[in-house]
């Protein structure tokens, strides 16, 4: 399959799952191509408001890819319910099409994101704000786009795309003239540095960048420690290969109900989460550096509280 035809597939179910009502968008690499800063992607994640769950599902168990019906996509997939997606799981599903694979990653809540997502649609696809809140990943190939959709909202007027710039030489070039906003600055720390073209500035950058990563890397080992049991009762269910979606469902929500914390974040505890990461970059910069940080509890309020 072409990457157009996926596209197609993809845009396609979220189109009909609009007309039943579910509140739902493109995000990730695929808003990426379509606002026009990334490559192509064969793989599509996908935001589902949390109570729209079931209806999500009950689509997907009968959308068809060249014949083929999706499944759940291996043993650590939770499965599609509210109560999972409210608390920061992802949900896995694949096709087995006929020429290729598909793969589909829904969440409930985008990652990082300070804004409520469905509020800011573009069409069938999450804003460029939310999609690049959702790319601060601990992946060097995302940081590229972060900063040309902060570039993209900036020419579009958006003021918040200056919290997206983590580009030196581009973040000076905007300022000779894109105006700066004081709210910007405020939410970004570093925006000060730049206005006074302070020569910490590139330091700074590479300690927010460091910062995100690590939050990043502790964020998903708290999902990946909080999985086992449920990845263990998933296996010893020997769910059938040939159980259709809404049955594997049935089995999973069985397993997620004896072994799957519905909130591992919260459980965690977010100024744990973030003082680790905090540990962490400080190991590599001078601690006057981190004083530049910004405040990123706003971006986790949605999931951890």
């Amino acid at each position: 399959m072409t990457y157009a035809e996926l596209e197609r597939f993809f845009e396609g179910l979220m189109a009909r799952l609009r007309q039943r009502g579910v509140t739902c968008a493109i995000t990730s690499g695929m808003a990426c191509v379509h606002f026009g800063v990334a490559a192509t992607t064969k793989d599509c994640d996908a935001l589902c408001e949390p109570e729209a769950a079931e209806r999500f599902l009950s689509l997907l168990s009968e959308t068809r890819l060249q014949g083929s019906l999706p499944s759940y996509r291996g043993n650590l997939s939770p499965p599609l319910d509210a109560r999972w997606l409210r608390g920061g799981w992802t949900s896995h599903f694949l096709w087995k099409a006929a020429t290729d694979e598909a793969h589909l990653d829904v969440f409930g809540v985008a990652p990082r994101g300070t804004t409520r997502w469905k509020e800011e649609l573009q069409g069938i696809y999450a804003s460029p704000h939310t999609v690049a809140e959702m790319k601060r990943t601990d992946r060097d190939k995302d940081w590229p786009v972060v900063t040309a959709l902060g570039a993209s909202m900036l020419g579009a007027g958006d003021p918040r795309g200056w919290l997206h710039i983590f580009d030196l030489e581009l973040l000076n070039a905007l300022l000779e003239r894109v105006p700066l906003p004081k709210e910007m600055v405020v939410r970004r720390p570093s925006l000060q540095l730049a206005l006074r073209r302070d020569p910490r500035l590139k330091q700074v950058l590479r300690v927010e960048r460091a910062f995100w990563e690590e939050l990043d890397r502790a964020r998903l080992k708290v999902y990946e420690r909080a999985v086992r049991p449920y990845m263990a009762a998933v296996r010893k269910a020997k769910i059938a290969s040939s159980a259709d979606l809404l049955q594997q469902h049935a089995a999973r929500v069985a397993c997620a109900e004896r072994s799957l914390a519905q909130n591992p974040l919260r459980d965690h505890g977010l100024k744990r989460l973030m003082a680790g990461a905090r540990a962490e970059v400080s190991k590599v910069f001078a601690p006057d550096l981190l004083e530049w940080l910004p405040d990123v509890r706003d971006g986790f309020r949605f999931v951890a509280g």
